[in-house]
Formats: C-alpha cells, structure tokens, sequence
C-alpha cells in the first residue's frame, strides 16, 4: 500500500506540474506528418484533437499563429493537438493514421488525458465522425462541423460527379472530361472567371446549375464547379482510376428531361476506384459515445442533404440516442463563428460529463 500510495503521489505531482505550467506549443514532424500541440497555462487534463479540412497541400505549422476557432478549446482549458497529415488532397488514409499517431505521441508525452474529444471542419469533420466509428473507445465525444457526414462514394458522386456532367451538357468542352481530369489541371482565379463569365452570359442555363445543385448565385456555382473539378482530378489519381457511375442515373429539374438523360455523357466506374472510395469512408453509425454535429443552413461545397443523411445511418446501427444536429443561421462553408463553436462544445461537454443531451435545431 505505502508503494502504492508513493507512486499516486508521484503522478499527481507530474499532472499537477503539467497543468499548472505556463502555456506551452509544440511543433514537430511525426513520419512526415507535421504537427502542432497547444497546452494552455490553466490546463485541466483533457484533450481536443482537432482535424482540418480539405487542403491541396500537406499542412505546416511553423510560425503559424493559432486558429481563432481553436482558440475557444484552450479558452476553456484544454489542450489541443492537430495533425497536417502527411498528404493533401481527400487524404482520409493518411489523416485518420497520422492522427491516431500524433493522439498515442501526445500521451506518451504529455500522460493519458482525463478526456479527449474529437473535432473538424469541411474534410475534418467527416474525419471526426470516421475516427469515432473506427476507435469508439477512444474518443470521449466528438464535434464534427460543417462535414460531409455520408458515403464518400454516395456524396461525390451524386453530388460533385452529376454536378460535372450536367454542367458539361450545357457547357460543353470548358472544362475537362469529369472521368479523366488531366494531372495538370490547376483550380485557379482565372478557371474560377471563365465559368462565371459563361454562367452570366446563358441566365436560362446558369438557373437550372443553379436549382440542381441548390446554390444561391453564379459566383458560388463557379467557385464549386472549379474546385470540384480539381477534387475529381485529385480522386482519380488517389483512386487509381474514375470511382463514379451514372449509367444509371435519371436526372430531373430541367427544362427537358427526356432530352436531358438521352443525350447527357454517361461513364462507368473502375472498380479498384470504386473499392477505394468504399474504403475510404463509408459511415456505419456504430458510435460509443455523444456526437454533436454543426453546420451552415447555406453551404455551397456540403449543402444540409449530405450530413443529414447521418441520421439514418445512426438510426440503422441503434444509436440514435448519441446524435444530435444543429444549424447557424450563416451563408457559406463552414461559417460557424468562434461564438458559436466554443457553444457547441460546452453543451458538449454536458452531455459527455452529466448526460444532459443538447437540443437539436439552432445552435443557441
């Protein structure tokens, strides 16, 4: 007992000392994923894994100041950490392994944190979700916000792929073959001001792209056509090959639909692609623990459709009693502001320690 008691002493004394340091950062690089770790002056022992969204480019960190959305976490007193990733692009295969990396290194360094929580925009929050269905035990609670939380294969392909193709019917040659998107292909202002110009310039055609991918303008319509293109372009190369099939598709909301579906390209899928996509991620809904998830009530990039599909997966696995969705009341992606995240994450954290689930709806 009195060896016992000498090493509770000795734990103590090091999480004490660790907690009552003045606030500390961490850059470094974790098998060529780069990583930054905050720890705040008051730190209470819990942690926030923080995952970001989609970038071209691996992240760095060095000389980078502190997110202010990030900010709200080590304002109430926790550590936080984020990965990244050692690839760009959809690198939810790299992001999902350098992020269970940089959590063990953590721990390792710093001690087993009295709870951790698990967070994410755009591509992050997604991965949010993906890392509590795949660690279930490890993950306290999570809050994925703004995340396209569905099938990859489903939301890509219905939503970025059909929104190519139908754009090439009625733009047809401004933008590459949506199956083979050259590796040259670059998402820049200039591409971005040759859609808009040719959206502007057809009002009739720009207004049926506009209500079949529920977006408010031409700019918004443009940007995400652009970026689109490049994902598909970037997914192929990661993929080996086109994931996506529409043989089957029957698409509406024009002006003429027979003419539509007899005359709109059509593409099967290389099946090592599709298997990838299937892989990389496709949500089950087996969660141990709360999920909070917050988006935009107007997002042009994950319009509501996408994470609203989550509930049915959540509801097919029996764990309908761990999810709960809210809106901000904002126009774009991942517009949730520093107020409305730190919210979020305190109504959270109630759950997590007390059991008072949050209320669904608005974010207030």
């Amino acid at each position: 007992m009195k060896q016992l008691s000498v090493v509770a002493l000795l734990s103590f004394c090091l999480f004490s000392s660790v907690c009552s340091a003045d606030p500390k950062s961490e850059t470094g690089d974790i098998n060529g994923a780069k990583f930054r770790i905050d720890i705040p002056e008051k730190w209470n022992g819990g942690l926030v894994i923080y995952c970001h969204g989609y970038s071209a480019k691996p992240v760095t960190f060095e000389g980078a100041k502190q997110n202010p959305v990030l900010q709200v976490f080590l304002d109430q007193d926790y550590a936080v950490a984020q990965s990244g990733y050692a690839a760009g692009g959809w690198a939810i295969q790299e992001a999902a392994v350098d992020t269970e990396s940089l959590r063990r290194y953590f721990s390792g360094k710093y001690g087993l944190p009295k709870e951790t929580y698990i967070t994410g925009h755009s591509m992050g929050g997604f991965l949010a979700m993906m890392l509590m269905e795949t660690y279930p035990t490890v993950y306290d609670a999570g809050m994925p916000m703004c995340g396209p939380l569905a099938p990859t294969l489903s939301f890509m392909a219905r939503g970025a792929f059909d929104g190519r193709v139908l754009f090439d019917y009625y733009f047809p040659g401004m933008l590459p073959n949506p199956a083979k998107t050259p590796a040259n292909f670059v998402n820049d202002r200039e591409v971005q001001v040759k859609i808009l110009q040719a959206l502007d310039a057809a009002p009739e055609k720009a207004t049926i792209l506009r209500r079949a991918n529920n977006l408010k303008n031409n700019r918004d319509l443009a940007s995400t056509l652009a970026f689109i293109t490049y994902l598909l372009k970037e997914l192929q190369e990661r993929a080996g090959g086109n994931p996506f099939d529409n043989r089957n598709v029957i698409y509406n909301g024009t002006l003429d639909d027979n003419e539509l579906n007899a005359s709109i390209a059509r593409y099967d899928a290389e099946p090592r692609a599709v298997a990838y996509m299937r892989q990389y991620y496709t949500p089950t809904g087996h969660i141990l623990h709360p999920m909070l998830a917050i988006h935009t009530t107007y997002d042009p990039l994950v319009p509501v459709s996408i994470p609203n599909s989550y509930q049915a997966t959540i509801d097919e696995a029996g764990n309908s009693n761990l999810f709960v969705q809210q809106y901000v009341k904002h126009d774009g992606h991942c517009a949730i502001d520093p107020t409305e995240t730190a919210r979020g994450f305190a109504q959270l954290r109630e759950w997590k320690t007390n059991g008072t689930r949050p209320k669904s709806g608005e974010n207030k």
